[in-house]
C-alpha cells in the first residue's frame, strides 16, 4: 500500500487539498497545516463535540433573528455575539481533540455565513433599514453576499501556495465575525446613548456597505496571531483583560463600541505594519530570481 492509501485500501487525493478548509475562518489563515482528516462512513466521537458547538453557534446567530422580528434588540445581539465566541471555540477544541474534519470545516463555512452574513444583515434591517425603502434592502443584501463572497474567496485559497498576507501572519480583509461586530457600531451607540441619530436610516445603511466593502476587500488586517505581548508587559494585558471583561458586565454597548473603534483605528497601522514586513521579502525575491540558474 502506498503511503496515500488509507487503512480501507482507498487513495487519498495527492497534497493537502483533501484536508479540506480550516474549521474556522477567525483564526490565523495559515493553520490549516495542522488539521488531520477524518475518514470513513461516519464522524469519530471526539468530533461529535466541535461540531456540535458550531451548531450551538448556528442556532444563536439565527436566535438573533428572532429576537430582532419581535424588537428584543438586546437580546438579537447578544445571541449573534455568543454566536462569535462559540464559532473562536469550535475550531481551537476541534485542534486540542485532534478531530478536525472536511464535514466540520464545510459546517463552520456555512454557519458563519449564516450567522455573520444573513442573520446580521436582517437583524439592521428590521431595526433601521426597513425605514429606507428599496435601498435599505439593498445594503442588507450588499452584507449578506459579501459575507458569503469572503467565506468562499477564503475556502478556496486554503490551499494556494503563494499568499501573499499569509506569509507573514496577516488575514486578508475583515474577518465574518469582526464584520458582523463592526456592522453593529450604530446599534451600540444607540443602545449606549438613546441618540436617535444612530438610527438613521441612511447612516445605518452606508455603515453596512462599507463594512461589507472591508469584508472582501484586499486589505491586510491583523491576525490573532500577531498579538504576542512581551515579557514585561504580559501582567498588565492580563490585567487589562480583567478590566476589559469587566467593562462589558457593567457598560456592554459603551465597551463594544470602544473596541469597534479601536478595531478600525488599528487598520492604518495594520497596512504599514505589513508594508514593513513584506518589503524585504519583495526585495529579496528579485535578487533570488536573478541569481537562479
Amino acid at each position: 500500500m502506498s503511503p496515500r492509501e488509507a487503512d480501507d485500501g482507498l487513495p487519498l487525493a495527492p497534497g493537502p487539498a483533501w484536508l479540506g478548509p480550516k474549521a474556522s475562518e477567525n483564526e490565523a489563515e495559515g493553520d490549516h497545516e495542522e488539521a488531520a482528516a477524518v475518514r470513513g462512513k461516519g464522524l469519530t466521537l471526539r468530533a461529535v463535540i466541535p461540531n456540535a458547538i458550531t451548531a450551538a453557534a448556528l442556532c444563536s446567530g439565527l436566535t438573533g433573528i428572532r429576537f430582532a422580528i419581535v424588537g428584543d434588540w438586546e437580546k438579537a445581539l447578544f445571541a449573534i455575539i455568543l454566536a462569535g465566541v462559540l464559532d473562536a471555540l469550535d475550531g481551537r477544541i476541534a485542534r486540542l481533540l485532534k478531530a478536525q474534519s472536511r464535514f466540520g470545516a464545510e459546517l463552520d463555512s456555512l454557519a458563519d455565513s449564516l450567522s455573520f452574513g444573513m442573520a446580521p444583515a436582517l437583524v439592521v434591517f428590521l431595526w433601521s433599514l426597513q425605514d429606507l425603502s428599496r435601498f435599505g434592502w439593498f445594503a442588507a443584501l450588499a452584507f449578506a453576499i459579501c459575507c458569503a463572497l469572503r467565506l468562499a474567496r477564503f475556502n478556496a485559497q486554503i490551499d494556494v501556495a503563494e499568499q501573499p498576507h499569509k506569509s507573514v501572519g496577516f488575514l486578508t480583509g475583515v474577518p465574518a465575525p469582526v464584520g458582523a461586530g463592526l456592522a453593529f457600531l450604530p446599534m451600540y451607540l444607540w443602545l449606549a446613548s438613546g441618540e436617535g441619530l444612530f438610527r438613521e436610516p441612511l447612516l445605518v445603511a452606508v455603515w453596512i456597505t462599507l463594512i461589507a466593502g472591508l469584508m472582501i476587500s484586499n486589505v491586510a488586517t491583523l491576525s490573532w496571531t500577531l498579538i504576542r505581548p512581551r515579557r514585561d508587559i504580559r501582567l498588565f494585558a492580563i490585567a487589562f483583560a480583567g478590566m476589559l471583561f469587566a467593562a462589558l458586565l457593567t457598560e456592554p454597548w459603551w465597551t463594544l463600541a470602544v473596541i469597534s473603534i479601536g478595531y478600525l483605528a488599528l487598520m492604518p497601522y495594520s497596512y504599514m505594519r505589513y508594508a514593513r514586513l513584506r518589503r524585504p521579502r519583495a526585495q529579496a525575491e528579485p535578487r533570488s530570481e536573478a541569481t537562479a540558474p
